[in-house]
């Protein structure tokens, strides 16, 4: 069994680093736009009449609807260009986020979110498999880094101007300032993208394929814990940071920029220390971030100690989409496309349990046993990574 047969795009020197920026760009907006309720998770509950815990099933519904879209996606799009496929998947994130930012009720906010998660799923499962096309494959790591480095723009300011701007113009507005990005971005994915074409469908027969081997389900477990501990903590950063640090509008900015601004940190070293040896990084996702959340449980209540935490936190929190999707492109490299679809579907379902989890654990409880159950999951999820080493592709199969 075989992924879909791709052909090599146009243009494979410097013009496809101005596709890679592109999507890079693009990644901006959808981590903007998939995680813009966390800076504002108090005043839309406030003003669409809901529980803190419900509207943070707004990053939960999108994740549903990523998780089946990611499955599907390559089915769907047949032999449909993957350039064509990539400009209606970010046309859709902009029809979102007005059905959002008019959204006279918490139901109408849902269905635009879930909008959005069919434009997360369909874009995370062919970004990497496109990149793969793009650039060498010495460059893939970099390529990885620069992509990444838009979640870290977003990370880093999204988050506190979000906030910031939410306090000033409302949290409609947040949303509203988005769209004219985004109608920019469509235009460069028309202008910079080369030509991606197939040859064939995809069949969900290959999905088979890769779930009859060992290493890669397992890595899709340990996946399944690092982003679900991750997502448990940060989707309720903001109630952590209100109720245990006690900041205002201002601090709560900062602080958030201080999170995100360390992405950059993030995606930058890791694109580059990504060498041949990636199983050894594995584990160091769950490791940081779980240990920052449980210091954070001790130490939270100051609010430079907080920043030093988020500060770390946030740098690995870009890394570690550099470290696994890099992991994917060198030990699943014959199937791209269906392994990056299982890989989104498996990180799209994380975030949602994360988000369902830990609003239940808040709801019934407090924000510390939000953080606590973060904890926990970070704990399994270095349990089932070890060193790395049996999620290696076996040589028979090199």
């Amino acid at each position: 069994m075989t992924d879909i047969p791709l052909e090599e795009p146009d243009d494979t020197t410097g013009g496809a680093w101005a596709a890679v920026w592109s999507m890079s760009l693009c990644v901006a907006m959808l981590i903007a736009s998939e995680f813009m309720p966390v800076s504002l998770l108090t005043p839309m509950a406030e003003g669409l009449g809901a529980t803190t815990g419900q509207t943070g099933q707004a990053i939960s519904i999108s994740g549903l609807f990523a998780v089946v879209t990611s499955l599907a996606i390559t089915t769907i799009a047949g032999r449909i260009n993957r350039k064509t496929v990539l400009v209606v998947l970010t046309t859709l994130m902009l029809i979102s986020l007005v059905v959002v930012a008019l959204a006279p009720s918490f139901a109408v906010l849902m269905a635009g979110r879930a909008l959005l998660g069919v434009c997360v799923g369909g874009f995370w499962s062919l970004a990497t498999s496109i990149l793969m096309r793009l650039v060498p494959e010495a460059d893939v790591p970099r390529a990885l880094g620069l992509m990444y480095g838009g979640q870290a723009i977003a990370a880093a300011f999204a988050a506190p101007l979000g906030s910031y701007l939410g306090d000033i113009v409302g949290w409609r507005g947040v949303f509203w300032a988005l769209t004219p990005v985004v109608a920019l971005n469509l235009v460069w994915h028309l202008v910079a993208l080369p030509s991606l074409p197939v040859s064939a469908r995809a069949s969900f027969a290959t999905f088979g394929t890769l779930l009859k081997r060992r290493y890669f389900r397992r890595g899709l477990v340990a996946i399944t814990f690092t982003w679900g501990s991750a997502f448990t903590m940060f989707t309720y950063l903001r109630p952590f940071l209100e109720q245990v640090t006690g900041v205002g509008v201002d601090l709560l900015s900062v602080l958030l920029l201080v999170l995100g601004a360390a992405g950059f940190v993030g995606s930058s070293l890791s694109g580059r220390m990504v060498g041949g040896r990636v199983e050894r990084m594995l584990c160091l996702p769950a490791l940081v971030m779980g240990g920052c959340t449980a210091a954070l449980l001790i130490a939270g209540g100051s609010v430079i100690e907080a920043g030093l935490l988020l500060a770390i936190w946030g740098a690995m929190n870009t890394a570690m989409s550099v470290i696994w999707m890099s992991w994917m492109s060198r030990n699943v490299d014959d199937l791209p496309e269906a392994a990056g679809g299982l890989m989104v579907a498996v990180i799209q379902a994380s975030i949602l349990l994360g988000g369902v989890i830990g609003g239940f654990l808040l709801d019934l409880w407090a924000i510390e046993a939000t953080f606590a159950g973060s904890v926990v999951l970070a704990i399994v999820a270095l349990a089932i990574t070890g060193t790395g080493r049996n999620l290696l592709k076996p040589k028979t199969e090199s």
